[in-house]
């Protein structure tokens, strides 16, 4: 067996993938739910991959509101302005795959706050953000931040079940205002990442037309584990990978 150093220069995953490992939190919730915190993704769609336990995923969307069981084998996902709340049954555990490695390491998730909030970037910010690390002080912040998402949720799901989709579209063109001056960053990113990759799909195919495989000559093979593990993100407790185009994550995923 023949071993060594890897490349020095990891591609990114698959199509410029996400990854990471998530338990939903099993605090229960104003309306008596154990879960994390409702939110949508602006630009990219996600993908729940369930490896263990039990629980489910509630959404809202143009569709209106869902629950969808989540048990081993089941994949879920959903497209950008799809607002999810991720609950736990027993045990949940799941991989989840994130569109556009990078882009929601770098905001792109809006919690669902009320509209008070959503409506001035200063108190949202105050409100998205907690101390760093994992202790007493984390979890609180973290709590916090899941209930008074939970309960800008359960207003916009209450209007959507009564037929008023009104107050659930608000909240995405609000949502949208928050992110605005993130795009020329996330355009960066995609760039980078998505978009090189899916460029580089075609290079190859190109080389492929003309016989000059020359790209084959680059093969190599990878490995990670994960950079922290039980951080606080949106969902509950996850694990965390530095990937290839990626920013620190911040909890806010």
């Amino acid at each position: 067996m023949v071993s060594g150093p890897g490349p020095a220069l990891p591609r990114p995953l698959p199509g410029a993938v996400g990854l990471s490992h998530l338990s939903p939190y099993d605090w229960e919730a104003a309306d008596g739910v154990c879960g994390g915190s409702p939110h949508l993704h602006l630009v990219c769609t996600e993908a729940y991959v369930v490896t263990g336990g039990r629980g489910a995923v509630h959404t809202l969307g143009a569709d209106g509101h869902r629950e969808i069981p989540l048990e081993p084998g089941s994949v879920a996902w959903f497209t950008p302005g799809t607002v999810h709340r991720m609950v736990q049954g027993a045990g949940l555990r799941v991989t989840v795959l994130m569109q556009n490695s990078g882009l929601p390491e770098a905001g792109d998730a809006v919690f669902t706050f009320p509209p008070e909030v959503l409506a001035d970037p200063d108190a949202y910010a105050a409100a998205a953000s907690f101390p760093p690390g994992t202790g007493p002080d984390a979890e609180t912040a973290a709590r916090r931040r899941r209930d008074l998402a939970v309960e800008g949720y359960l207003a916009l799901r209450e209007a959507a079940e009564a037929g008023d989709l009104g107050p659930f579209l608000g909240f995405q063109r609000a949502a949208a205002r928050l992110v605005r001056d993130k795009v020329p960053r996330w355009r960066e990113l995609w760039r980078a990442g998505a978009l090189a990759t899916a460029e580089r799909t075609g290079a190859h195919l190109n080389a492929l037309e003309t016989d000059d495989p020359a790209h084959l000559a680059e093969a190599a093979a990878y490995e990670t584990t994960p950079t922290r593990r039980g951080g606080l993100g949106m969902c509950g407790r996850r694990d965390e990978y530095a990937l290839p185009g990626t920013t620190a994550p911040r909890g806010e995923e």
